[in-house]
Formats: structure tokens, sequence, C-alpha cells
């Protein structure tokens, strides 16, 4: 991605997400991020997009054989899992005391949508 500014997104390593697009589409099951590709917009979960690798035997690895391991998926087919409401929510940035803080959307911060 060529961009003059480096993206920031409001997801983490280590933060629990829901896939809301894709094959592994779960809205209900919450999955853990394994690592953020920030140059590339991707995200690599959990248990998700599981690829095979065939790999020839080397030094490192004397049998060779099938590997599966995960692949990234975009980080637009993810949202933040929140505890509270049991369900994928949007996230705004708050400053407060000079930090930034991650706060979850309600419903009543979304325009009154129920």
């Amino acid at each position: 991605m060529k961009a003059r500014f480096k993206p920031k997104f409001n997801i983490r390593k280590g933060d629990s997400v829901v896939i809301i697009a894709g094959d592994d589409k779960a809205l209900d099951k919450p999955r853990v991020v394994k690592r953020v590709l920030v140059d590339e917009s991707k995200v690599i979960v959990e248990g998700v997009n599981i690829i095979t690798r065939h790999t020839k035997p080397s030094a490192q690895n004397t049998k060779g054989g099938i590997v599966k391991k995960e692949a990234p998926i975009h980080i637009s087919n993810v949202m933040l899992w929140d505890a509270a409401q049991k369900k994928g929510a949007k996230v705004t940035r708050v400053r407060k005391d000079g930090k930034t803080e991650r706060v979850f959307k309600t419903a009543k911060t979304q325009g009154g949508k129920k």
C-alpha cells in the first residue's frame, strides 16, 4: 500500500475479533488476532483462512510434508468483539488525559439505530 502516512487501525495483536465476511464468517464466535500487517492492511487470525503448504525436506525440516498454517485476511473483514454486548462492535477513539483510548460505539451513539 503506497501511502504518505502509515494508516492507523483499531485492531491490535491479541484482540478478540469476529469474522464478518468470507468463508470463515462467524458473527458469534470470537477469535484472537495473532499479527497485524499494517503495510498490507491485513491481519492473521487464529484458526481462520487455513492454507496447506507442501514442503520439501531440508536441513531444518528433515521430513518435509504438508504444513497447515493461517494466511492473512483483509482487515475490513474483521470486527472487534465486544464482550459486554456479546457481538462485534464498531470502535471510536476518545482522548482521556492526553492518551487515546478505544471505546465501543453503542446503538445510542450510532444515530439511534436499534
